[in-house]
């Protein structure tokens, strides 16, 4: 059955070959976000981060072509190892922000992430895949997440 928000919304998941804390980890902690967030060739300057239901992440992405991007992001539910949901947009007052939950699930000695994303519109959803390559972005974003997170726990390094 399709959801209700189906037309709005964009589905992307990978397995990332690290236990289900560590991928959360990566999430929690602005060391870990500014090393993996964004798709290739992007990089992130954060203004101010704080990882709880009702904080914010304020951070500038700066595209490979020099254009520079104002992010926000505010934690709307944190649920410890399994998921987070979250709003994001250009500021705190973007008409245009919307919506993503992150499931992170074991499978087997692996986690599947799963991030799916509502648009306010149908528009701004196709928007979002036609100008922004949200899709490929987004694959590459979990992509760098995976081998971040598999390079940290390969180094022993983590929690």
């Amino acid at each position: 059955m399709r959801s209700a928000t189906a037309d709005r919304e964009i589905v992307i998941s990978r397995v990332i070959d690290a236990p289900r804390e560590l991928v959360f980890e990566a999430f929690t902690e602005v060391r870990h976000l500014s090393q993996w967030w964004g798709p290739d060739g992007f990089t992130t300057t954060t203004r101010s981060f704080e990882f709880r239901v009702g904080g914010e992440w304020d951070f500038v992405m700066h595209g490979p072509d020099g254009t520079d991007y104002q992010e926000w992001i505010s934690w709307t539910e944190i649920d410890p190892p399994e998921g987070i949901a979250l709003r994001h947009g250009g500021s705190r007052d973007d008409p245009n922000a919307f919506e993503s939950v992150l499931t992170f699930t074991p499978d087997g000695a692996a986690t599947r992430i799963e991030m799916r994303t509502v648009f306010p519109t149908e528009e701004q959803r196709d928007e979002a895949v036609e100008k922004y390559h949200a899709i490929e972005g987004g694959r590459q974003t979990l992509g760098n997440l995976a081998a971040y997170v598999t390079g940290t726990a390969r180094n022993g390094a983590g929690g």
